[in-house]
């Protein structure tokens, strides 16, 4: 993707430079075995993770100091790609909120971190992977979940993989400003598990869909093999690709994301109308 160059974000906070000593549970053991099934590339992740992971973590990281550093030349690069990437969304959807009458679009956070964090919803390993916080209107990233996404799970490499992940969370910040997000809690509560999976599907799969229509803005800055690129992310976090890979068997019922087919299709839609008002996913998956 083409970014040198190209403004870049003032919304970026950089944290990879202060971690902490041990990797507080991250990137192995039950607690990553527990958000890659249900977490990966979650919505309001940090809402639901943080029961889970503060019990974790707490302790730990209260018992163990932080470290600062220098980072890298190839951090700092990334770090300056991620802002403009950033600097790219909030471009695209200040447009879109426009031609749309949806408003003034209000700007999200990112924070790049090493490790652990802490957030708006509470603390989160970097087991947790990408997610956003409904809380603090920010998007958490610890870039190396994207060696991960390669190695484990057999997405290819580059950086519209990076591009598709964000862009996917930016699509939670998205419905969280248009009350898509509060909607899904409130049935969600009404809703037994099964009807509350179905409403999580719906929800990440519309994410997919706004990561393609801010793809579908954003043609002038790709390059070839890009949408390759996010596609072959968005068939390697398919529930039923993760299931297959971890536990050696698909249940659909309990599917939290949608299937490899079911991401790639949202996304696609999403880059080849660019058109906000065509990503009613909770009508195609619930009706």
């Amino acid at each position: 993707m083409k970014w040198k160059g190209n403004r870049q974000s003032s919304n970026l906070e950089d944290r990879r430079g202060m971690s902490s000593k041990g990797k507080l549970a991250a990137g192995g053991g039950i607690v990553a075995v527990i958000v890659v099934l249900l977490q990966l590339f979650g919505g309001d992740t940090g809402q639901t993770l943080a029961p889970i992971l503060e019990q974790v973590t707490q302790s730990q990281s209260a018992s163990q100091p932080r470290e600062q550093r220098e980072l890298t030349a190839q951090e700092k690069e990334m770090g300056a790609f991620a802002s403009t990437l950033l600097a790219y969304t909030e471009d695209t959807w200040s447009q879109i909120f426009q031609e749309n009458n949806l408003g003034n679009y209000e700007e999200p956070g990112m924070v790049l971190f090493t490790d652990a964090v802490s957030t708006g919803c509470g603390n989160a390993t970097a087991a947790s992977g990408p997610f956003y916080c409904p809380a603090d209107h920010k998007l958490y990233m610890d870039m190396v979940f994207f060696d991960e996404l390669k190695t484990r799970f057999g997405a290819e490499g580059g950086d519209f993989a990076i591009a598709y992940v964000m862009a996917h969370e930016i699509g939670h910040h998205i419905q969280t400003l248009l009350g898509t997000s509060n909607k899904v809690r409130q049935l969600q509560q009404q809703s037994n598990k099964t009807e509350g999976n179905k409403l999580s599907v719906a929800q990440e799969l519309q994410a997919d869909f706004y990561a393609g229509v801010w793809a579908h803005y954003n043609q002038k800055y790709l390059e070839e093999g890009d949408i390759q690129e996010a596609l072959s992310a968005a068939n390697a976090v398919g529930d039923d690709a993760i299931q297959r890979k971890i536990q050696g068997n698909v249940t659909p019922d309990s599917f939290t994301h949608g299937t490899s087919e079911q991401r790639m299709f949202w996304f696609m839609k999403g880059f080849k109308t660019g058109d906000i008002k065509q990503g009613d996913t909770f009508s195609a998956l619930l009706n």
